[in-house]
């Protein structure tokens, strides 16, 4: 798998090193056979992706249909192979609360490890 260079100035990069978490692995190829890559990806401990979905407001291309079921066939397709897909809006991330409080929750979650 390709490794993609992070930009110095990503906010969502800059969101994780701010707050101790994992370096995420940006632009991250998921799928053998399809070319679907999630926005962001923590491999290290569990299979976490988070995408940051644009035009939430706007009609973007998430939110009209072609988009949407195309989204709806990445996102199936991730939870067959055991990822947990996080789903955000650039105004989540620059805020920060919900998703340093879901991301710590799911990296520190483990449920192959014995209690």
């Amino acid at each position: 798998m390709r490794r993609v260079r992070v930009r110095s100035y990503d906010p969502f990069v800059l969101l994780c090193r701010a707050h101790g978490l994992p370096e995420p692995i940006p632009e991250y190829r998921f799928h053998a056979t399809r070319k679907w890559r999630f926005d962001y990806a923590f491999v290290a401990s569990a299979k976490v992706a988070v995408e940051v979905e644009g035009g939430a407001w706007t009609r973007g291309r998430h939110t009209r249909g072609r988009g949407f079921l195309h989204d709806m066939s990445k996102y199936n397709a991730a939870a067959r192979a055991g990822w947990l897909v996080l789903r955000y809006t650039p105004e989540q991330v620059r805020q920060g609360t919900a998703v340093l409080r879901d991301l710590r929750a799911c990296l520190d979650y483990q449920p192959w490890c014995p209690s």
